[in-house]
């Protein structure tokens, strides 16, 4: 990608920056990650839920700029079926943070998960940040397995989950 909302075509879907029109189908896709997965992301299917469509609204609107924080999604041309975010981390400049990274069960094994990725790396990457982290729930061996394809390495560290404490986190690490 050349620029933080170009598109690259991707076996009948496109990775693109989320933009704010996207606000009801990005709420849909929430909704989703949240019920299939629910120890990877920080909220439960219930607060979502719960969330006014006037707040997804101004969530995507501000992920959809800047250099701060950005959302990437794979878009077939209807409903969402993949997602990764990326954030600067606040006590390492040259870091971005890879968060909320979900395919849709029937679209897990095309390359859509290396797309959204790179373009997390791609906008890091311009935004002056050559390194990108991720944590992945101790004993999720598919995600672990699959951000070592992608060039992934296992520093070593564990951190407690944010919100179940019987859980521990991994960090992984690339270059972007």
């Amino acid at each position: 990608m050349t620029s933080a909302t170009a598109s690259t075509p991707t076996r009948t879907t496109t990775v693109r920056r989320v933009r704010p029109a996207d606000a009801a189908r990005m709420r849909a896709l929430r909704l989703e990650m949240l019920a299939d997965s629910p120890l990877a992301f920080l909220e439960t299917v219930a607060e979502a839920a719960a969330r006014p469509h006037a707040e997804y609204a101004a969530r995507v609107a501000a992920v959809s700029v800047g250099t701060g924080t950005a959302q990437f999604v794979a878009d077939p041309g209807g409903r969402f079926v993949g997602h990764a975010g990326g954030i600067a981390a606040p006590d390492e400049p040259g870091l971005t943070v890879i968060y909320a990274v979900y395919l849709t069960p029937a679209w897990r094994g095309r390359g859509l998960l290396g797309d959204l990725v790179e373009a997390v790396a791609a906008w890091s990457r311009r935004c002056g940040r050559p390194e990108l982290m991720l944590e992945v729930v101790v004993g999720n061996d598919r995600a672990y397995r699959a951000y070592q394809r992608l060039g992934f390495t296992d520093t070593g560290v564990r951190v407690p989950h944010p919100r179940i404490p019987a859980l521990r986190e991994l960090q992984m690490r690339r270059t972007a």
